[in-house]
């Protein structure tokens, strides 16, 4: 049976006007409501979905679709939870699902209700052909990765991992397009950087504010944020950035390309960015991916105007490349403000890192090329966090592919968490589309074709 993809467009535009409209914001997320939608729509194809609370009204859904296990399953892995949103700063209700000008508007439409709508339409899909695949794919749309994935894939893994055991996972964030030098280039997600959440604290001596001394907590900790905000961390030179790089490079061709792969060089790199990017948004991302990162964000000192507290305290969001650890970035970081503060770690994910060099990688860029004739896919490195460490844990390697072919206008990099977030009908309509015709195109596929 053929299928009828602007009908199944209609469909996935509905589907994601429901989520929308469901207000899971993390904290409190919720999102058990979004989970039970989803599973009266599976169990309405004839699924026979599981929804599984980690903790009040956090809800997780997961459902598998049966292939003949030549292969070990794929996994669909997506979350269900949101940023908060700021409606006076939006042109359209934020949790309103509304649509305009061939867009929907809505926190969660880039990050991540439609890429949850793309990997749903491919499981009814699937069941509707009654497609024979040999590998099963699993269907997983989780609470909480806004706030670190503990109550959703984390929870999962920890305690459920029967269900979503697979042998490569699909999730965020990734397959999205972006201009560069005037090349349209495919980002798909094949690693990302390691969490250092860090706490620095000052300590100094006590005393009444009319008579300021030298061993001020406050100034001391003041000083020591304000050299972080001024000094790079060393370079670091990653065999995922390389190949990310390399890829673009080839795409760019020339002396642009010449000029990408220079930034790899740590003597050339700084000066390059400058002159190449200058305030370009890639410039503070390509910066990301060459040095370990520090962004002092919480400041704590004091609780009366007159009195000189006794330490001051600032939480630092470390970023780490593969290959770095707690230990390194902490050596890093000492290295900038010098002797005297304390660190006690907040929150510590290890970098996650896999190789684009496998069937499904290729899959997903073969399809791509196919639809978006002329366009290259390169491989990325995620300066955040995913669920993709939670996966990793289980041993279980995850790309971010969420295709969409968006117009130039829209900037996903800097809609997702900002103000006006929406997705074009015919943006979803592609991620629908791709996203079904990989999974087919690999899961169809036996041991022997790969």
């Amino acid at each position: 049976m053929k299928i009828e993809w602007e009908k199944a467009t209609d469909e996935a535009v509905q589907h994601l006007q429901a989520l929308l409209r469901i207000n899971t914001t993390n904290p409190p997320g919720n999102e058990r409501e979004a989970a039970d939608y989803l599973a009266d729509v599976l169990s309405a194809e004839g699924y026979d979905p599981v929804v599984l609370e980690s903790a009040p009204l956090r809800g997780n859904v997961v459902v598998r679709y049966r292939g003949s296990g030549e292969d070990p399953p794929l996994l669909l892995l997506s979350h269900l939870d949101v940023v908060p949103a700021e409606p006076e700063h939006w042109q359209h209700d934020p949790f309103g699902g509304k649509l305009v000008d061939g867009m929907i508007w809505g926190r969660g439409a880039l990050d991540m209700k439609s890429i949850v709508v793309m990997q749903l339409m491919t499981m009814l899909l699937l069941k509707r052909e009654e497609t024979q695949l040999a590998r099963d794919v699993i269907f997983a749309a989780t609470a909480d990765e806004e706030m670190g994935g503990k109550y959703g894939a984390g929870f999962l893994v920890d305690q459920h991992l029967d269900l979503i055991q697979a042998e490569h996972a699909l999730s965020e964030f990734g397959g999205f397009p972006v201009d560069l030098g005037g090349r349209r280039v495919y980002l798909c997600q094949v690693a990302e950087k390691g969490i250092c959440w860090v706490r620095m604290r000052a300590r100094g001596r006590p005393g009444h504010g009319s008579m300021p001394h030298q061993d001020n907590a406050t100034v001391k900790l003041a000083e020591a944020v304000a050299k972080l905000g001024r000094v790079d961390l060393p370079f670091h030179r990653t065999d995922a950035v390389t190949e990310m790089f390399e890829g673009m490079a080839s795409s760019l061709g020339g002396i642009p390309g010449a000029g990408l792969r220079l930034l790899l060089n740590p003597a050339l790199s700084p000066p390059l960015l400058r002159l190449l990017l200058g305030n370009h948004p890639f410039a503070s991302y390509f910066h990301a991916l060459l040095h370990n990162t520090v962004s002092p964000t919480v400041l704590r000192a004091g609780n009366k105007t007159n009195v000189i507290p006794s330490e001051a305290e600032v939480e630092l969001d470390g970023r780490i490349l593969p290959g770095q650890s707690l230990e390194t970035f902490l050596a890093e970081v000492q290295a900038v403000v010098g002797p005297g503060f304390e660190f006690e770690p907040i929150e510590i994910a290890p970098p996650v890192e896999t190789t684009s060099r496998t069937p499904l990688f290729a899959t997903m860029a073969e399809v791509l090329e196919r639809h978006d004739p002329g366009v290259a896919v390169v491989p990325m490195v995620m300066v955040g966090g995913t669920d993709a460490k939670h996966l990793a844990r289980a041993g279980i390697p995850c790309y971010g592919f969420s295709p969409m072919c968006l117009p130039p206008e829209i900037d996903f990099l800097g809609m997702v968490h900002g103000h006006n977030e929406r997705i074009p009908i015919e943006a979803l309509a592609f991620g629908v589309r791709v996203l079904y015709e990989v999974v087919e195109a690999y899961c169809s596929r036996g041991t022997e074709d790969h």
